[in-house]
């Protein structure tokens, strides 16, 4: 099952000719979930040609207007398209206001269902048949929250050779039996799930973590993510500027990803400050820390793979 993050938008505070604000989509087979979603997040979905309208979800980490400005027309987009499943947008104490008071001031023509859901509390609050999406707190001027999507575990690998000594003929009880369930063997006897699978398989993690200060708790949070998407707004010389503002430093990003033994951490969220060429000093203060670190551009794709 494939599994990619896209990066719609990687800048913060004002877009840039050549960076939109933050947004990344994740594509999980037919599923799709929309994190925040800045100013240019339409231009770029179209030039990576996703189908948007198939967005099940939308997080909202905070309602600061480079995080949302983008989901307006979106929404107004979407009934053009004749939807008929669902919208679900979550997020902190007033993404609900902010949405609501989006459709009456732009008189919105909406035919769909739109499902919009505060976070109060950490925890789960959105699931499918095989993962969950977590949200914990972060550290910001207003109420913010940090993302986790994690699959469950899987079922170990599926050994054919034990499924033919023990008289299992090929065909659908090989899949019932990769899928958990025991079947009846061709001599009539119950064969388990477990004397023809392996060892149970981990999932896959991914993290979004956004204006923050650093704490401790977000490392836990997004321990041993395959892929942490996390902003690092500031190099090491603006520390106190990042401080003030509740942003973190590009090196602190990479004390989360360094304690929380994720697989690769991918910066984003940069101030404007910086230019392209200018990122570089971000990157070069993380991966002095965590290196397996990489900086995100506009339309960039992560594929986030499977351990085995």
């Amino acid at each position: 099952m494939n599994l990619e993050a896209f990066v719609l938008g990687c800048g913060g505070m004002m877009p840039l000719p050549y960076r939109h604000l933050t947004s990344v989509l994740l594509r999980r087979e037919g599923d799709l979930f929309l994190f925040d979603g800045g100013e240019g997040t339409q231009v770029s979905l179209r030039k990576l040609n996703l189908k948007w309208k198939k967005i099940n979800a939308i997080f909202v980490s905070h309602t600061h207007a480079d995080h949302v400005t983008g989901i307006p027309g979106l929404l107004m987009l979407s009934s053009q398209v004749d939807r008929d499943d669902p919208l679900y947008i979550f997020g902190p104490p007033k993404i609900a206001e902010y949405i609501e008071s989006s459709r009456k001031v732009l008189d919105m023509y909406i035919n769909y269902q739109i499902v919009v859901r505060e976070i109060t509390e950490p925890g789960i609050i959105y699931s499918g048949p095989d993962f969950d999406v977590r949200a914990f707190p972060l550290q910001h001027t207003k109420t913010c929250v940090g993302y986790s999507l994690v699959e469950h575990p899987r079922p170990g690998a599926f050994f054919p050779d034990k499924a033919k000594e023990l008289n299992v003929p090929c065909g659908p009880l090989w899949s019932q039996l990769q899928s958990g369930k025991s079947v009846m063997s061709a001599n009539g006897t119950i064969v388990q799930p477990d004397e023809v699978l392996g060892p149970q398989r981990k999932g896959r993690k991914f993290s979004y973590v956004t204006d923050t200060r650093y704490i401790p708790s977000i490392a836990e949070e997004v321990a041993e993510s395959d892929l942490l998407i996390c902003e690092g707004m500031f190099d090491q010389s603006l520390s106190t500027t990042a401080h003030e503002k509740k942003h973190m430093t590009a090196q602190e990003a990479a004390t989360i990803a360094r304690d929380a033994r994720v697989k690769k951490m991918a910066l984003i969220h940069y101030s404007p400050r910086y230019t392209d060429h200018d990122l570089k000093l971000l990157l070069s203060e993380a991966r002095a820390v965590f290196s397996h670190t990489v900086l995100t551009r506009d339309r960039m794709v992560f594929p986030i793979e499977y351990e085995d």
